[in-house]
């Protein structure tokens, strides 16, 4: 069971005899989120989601990849840790919650690019990541506890070895990569653009963070354009089909994601009807005009 923040605010020795006040932030899928005030001094204090460890969450790693991400200079400082519960302190940063319509603004692709970049160059994180393998996690899960999902879904499963042959003939090198770049995970404070909750996080391809991004915020042609061209330096045919087939391997796992959750969380939020609509996505561009050139392509 998860801790109160009474509960962590007493396990954090530095805490002790001070003026605290805790206040709940209306943010996350997976997690419980806090503002707590220290003498007057902000922090920010996650604890983790009922059972994460299904959607194949490991916190050793997040933290890990947490501290390397502030060492790149693009995420918070860890504060403080509470190991037995794996909840962890960020300083907290002076900064805007981004959303989609703010991320969609003009310049905000390359100001992503730029973030990314940083990220991408830095330390390297504790593990790899792939979404193909991932998935198929989630497929089990998905057997083994007879969780609905939508359908169609088996029927297309089988087109994405296809996407990983077309992706493996031209590898790009793995970076350190968020890997759930929905817009709530960007804060802005005027100058940088931060990125918080690497719960996903790890060793991957960087165009699929840029597809994952890119799917998250609705972005369209112009603005994947832009976003491949600020991280890259260019916006080559090659790249911007690496990307595509990337958005749609994202849209093939958040779907079980949100298919699991909607048995699992405690959270009230309609994760059916996420996982129905990435899913109406992903399919009608596997079934598209553009697949078969995109995997050419690439």
């Amino acid at each position: 069971m998860a801790p109160t923040i009474e509960a962590v605010i007493e396990a954090i020795p530095a805490w002790a005899g001070r003026s605290v006040t805790a206040e709940r932030i209306q943010a996350g899928l997976t997690n419980t989120n806090y503002r707590v005030d220290v003498d007057g001094t902000a922090h920010f204090v996650r604890i983790p989601g009922a059972e994460t460890d299904l959607l194949a969450v490991d916190r050793g790693n997040e933290i890990h990849n947490t501290r390397a991400a502030a060492r790149s200079g693009v995420s918070p400082q860890v504060l403080y840790t509470v190991p037995e519960w794996d909840v962890f302190v960020l300083e907290w940063l002076d900064a805007t919650t981004m959303s989609v319509e703010g991320l969609r603004a003009p310049g905000m692709p390359a100001r992503i690019a730029e973030t990314l970049r940083r990220l991408h160059a830095g330390p390297p994180f504790r593990d790899d990541f792939d979404m193909v393998r991932l998935s198929e996690r989630y497929l089990a899960l998905v057997d083994e506890r007879a969780i609905a999902i939508p359908a169609g879904y088996r029927e297309h499963f089988d087109r994405i070895p296809r996407i990983e042959a077309a992706l493996a003939r031209h590898p790009l090198p793995v970076v350190p990569c968020h890997n759930d770049l929905l817009a709530e995970n960007y804060l802005d404070d005027g100058t940088t653009l931060w990125l918080v909750d690497f719960e996903y996080s790890g060793m991957n391809d960087p165009a699929f963070e840029l597809g994952d991004t890119a799917l998250e915020l609705s972005y369209d042609d112009a603005q994947v354009v832009e976003l491949c061209a600020g991280y890259f330096g260019e916006a080559s045919p090659a790249l911007l089909a690496r990307i595509r087939l990337q958005m749609i391997v994202s849209d093939v796992a958040w779907t079980l994601w949100a298919a699991i959750q909607a048995r699992i969380s405690t959270i009230d939020f309609d994760f059916t009807g996420m996982a129905d609509e990435r899913w109406a996505r992903a399919s009608a561009t596997l079934d598209g005009p553009d697949f078969e050139g995109w995997l050419t392509t690439a």
